[in-house]
């Protein structure tokens, strides 16, 4: 049976400390974020102050900061990386999402590690290991089946964190070359340039074409709602989703749509409750398809299944909203029923099946639909591709934007108070949803109202007026010997200093999570040799991995010792299959290579079918490489 965490975590993306805050607000249990550097997002970096802002705010609602420090790493970053975590630490950050090994033969603060997803979790063996050499959150593999996670969660203690919405590597995480052996980009070291987005043409051995300029790599968006259940039931007990370089509305808009989900399952489910504390009330109704997307797709949790593919464009499309009925010289007429605003922005696709993409200046309606005036450069006419019969979509509801732009949420923690009196005056206690108190006593002469029911009323309303503070009274119990008569500034003021007593109180009781001790001696790793995908770059990886076990150890493909044809990408996805010519669906065929192809590029394609995953296979390009600061051992 998977182990059980009481506790689930909505965990969401951060571009930076203001969107981390918004996610916060939205219902967030934990956000990661990334710092100063080594962080996998090249445009995704936040100084130490961010850092200390955001975990400011964050443990007041006893919310959690994650830092992604989840590049490899050269030799000569080890110690600026190392300095950088104390640093992280000291600003209040609650954990590392890590991926490169040599970080843990530094000397590091007493941080929370976790276990980035580039470390291609997919086996008991490994989560295993992770957890036994200290990592006390781990994040799976996308590519999970829930019989998989399930078997993972029986066997370690860590918790398990999956991906639950957002965009797909195509590849396994982790091992993905393609980038920097087409570019000198690491994914790895946090500079992806998406090649698995750009167009391609698939041949077989022959040379004949089996699918011309289609975005073969590009996967729809993860989407597991559907899904919560099962997988907590598996054994998942963080949710994540993706998105540190996603805009605000995004991160609000998901944020929210998660947090209604998983507390509608927190209602049915006594034996669970959210890591945080608050609860969160929405100025909007969540609608992830507003926001970017390429479709949606459970990915492999519920199987395989044929239509994980975005091959048409790895752009937001939307939602389709109707057909082009008439063309005029710059407006045409939208037969459609569904409500069009200005500034909309619309998409189609020309006979190519290329997409184009415009903002409306203008949205006339009228009884067969919309007349709809684009915004075109210089007075240029409509594009000739948009033609009578053209299908319309909406990428872009200007009205849902604009609810986003604005305060869309607010979080309050839920609190009881209760007024008592004593010999010398008042005594007000305010306590949290999590049992944490915080009182304040004032002394005050002892004076009977001569109205008692306003007087009580007086109480009640100055007690409740809690607005300007994260927190909402639940209830407010007064337990007066005789109805006290006491003004409203003196009310006021116990409310403020009960108020500040609590805030400390639950600042107090908030505890960093502490780091998991690895054990001793050190395990031992699941295999003998590690190759070019294990992304060894540093000798202090290097060192860890043969303190663990580890006979054989190659160094990063980023190192530039895989002068030959490699697998640059590992997949599940599987074009023979997406295109009706795998061997377990015809029987017959044969698992022949097949080709990739975009423009002078062609990459060779091979299936193992056992596995049932597919190779990208390619060389290295001429360029320069990461250096070791000292010669790699002969192995």
């Amino acid at each position: 049976m998977p182990k059980s965490h009481p506790c689930l975590e909505l965990l969401a993306p951060a571009r930076n400390a203001d969107f981390g805050i918004e996610a916060i607000v939205h219902g967030a249990d934990a956000v990661y974020i990334g710092g100063p550097a080594f962080g996998a997002r090249a445009r995704a970096d936040n100084s130490v102050a961010d850092i200390e802002r955001l975990a400011s705010y964050a443990h007041r609602y006893h919310a959690r900061v994650l830092v992604a420090l989840n590049t490899l790493l050269k030799d000569e970053e080890l110690e600026p990386a190392r300095r950088l975590i104390w640093q992280l630490h000291a600003a209040g950050a609650d954990a590392l999402i890590i991926q490169d090994m040599g970080l843990l033969e530094l000397d590091l603060p007493p941080i929370q590690l976790h276990a980035s997803t580039q470390t291609n979790i997919r086996s008991v063996e490994k989560a295993r290991f992770l957890a036994d050499v200290g990592f006390s959150q781990i994040v799976l593999a996308r590519e999970l089946a829930l019989d998989q996670i399930r078997a993972i969660a029986a066997e370690t203690s860590a918790v398990l964190e999956f991906f639950v919405h957002g965009a797909l590597c195509v590849s396994y995480s982790g091992l993905c070359n393609l980038s920097y052996a087409q570019t000198g980009r690491s994914a790895n070291r946090g500079d992806c340039s998406q090649a698995c987005r750009l167009p391609y043409s698939l041949a077989d051995q022959q040379g004949q074409i089996v699918a011309a300029n289609r975005h073969l790599l590009s996967m729809k968006d993860n989407h597991q709602a559907d899904n919560l259940r099962a997988l907590i039931d598996a054994g998942i007990s963080s949710f994540k989703i993706e998105g540190r370089l996603k805009d605000l509305a995004y991160v609000k808009n998901v944020t929210a749509y998660y947090r209604l989900q998983l507390d509608e399952i927190l209602a049915e489910r006594p034996d669970r409750r959210r890591s945080s504390s608050g609860d969160s009330r929405f100025l909007f109704t969540p609608q992830p398809e507003k926001t970017f997307n390429r479709g949606a797709t459970d990915y492999f949790v519920t199987g395989r299944k044929g239509d994980i593919g975005a091959f048409e464009s790895p752009k937001f499309i939307g939602d389709e909203i109707g057909t082009v009925s008439r063309l005029g010289r710059d407006s045409f007429e939208l037969s459609s029923q569904t409500p069009l605003h200005n500034g909309d922005g619309i998409t189609w696709f020309d006979a190519a099946q290329e997409v184009h993409g415009l903002a409306i200046n203008r949205a006339e309606k009228f009884d067969r639909g919309y007349r709809l005036f684009p915004q075109l450069r210089d007075g240029k006419p409509l594009p000739p591709e948009l033609q009578v019969g053209t299908r319309i979509y909406r990428n872009r509801d200007q009205a849902f934007e604009r609810q986003l732009a604005k305060k869309s949420a607010e979080r309050r923690v839920p609190v009881g108070l209760r007024l008592t009196d004593h010999a010398e005056g008042f005594t007000l206690t305010m306590t949290d949803d999590q049992g944490v108190s915080g009182a304040a006593r004032l002394a005050h002469v002892m004076e009977v109202a001569q109205d008692g029911e306003q007087a009580r009323t007086t109480v009640r309303q100055q007690l409740g007026r809690l607005g300007n503070t994260l927190y909402a009274a639940t209830s407010i119990v007064v337990e007066f010997a005789a109805d006290w008569f006491l003004p409203a500034t003196v009310l006021n003021q116990l409310r403020r200093d009960a108020v500040a007593a609590l805030d400390a109180a639950r600042l107090a009781a908030y505890q960093r999570p502490p780091r998991r001790q690895p054990l001793e001696p050190p395990p031992t790793y699941p295999e003998h040799s590690l190759d070019y995908l294990a992304g060894v770059c540093n000798q202090r990886a290097r060192a860890f991995y043969a303190r663990h076990g580890v006979q054989v150890i190659e160094p990063a493909y980023e190192c530039g010792q895989e002068k030959g044809e490699v697998s640059l990408m590992i997949t599940r996805h599987c074009l023979r299959y997406s295109f009706n010519l795998c061997p377990k669906q015809v029987k017959g065929l044969r698992p022949d290579p097949m080709i990739l192809i975009n423009g002078n590029e062609k990459l060779t394609l091979r299936f193992d079918c056992k596995a049932c995953e597919m190779h990208v296979v390619g060389k290295l390009r001429k360029q320069r490489t990461l250096r070791l600061s000292e010669k790699w051992p002969t192995v």
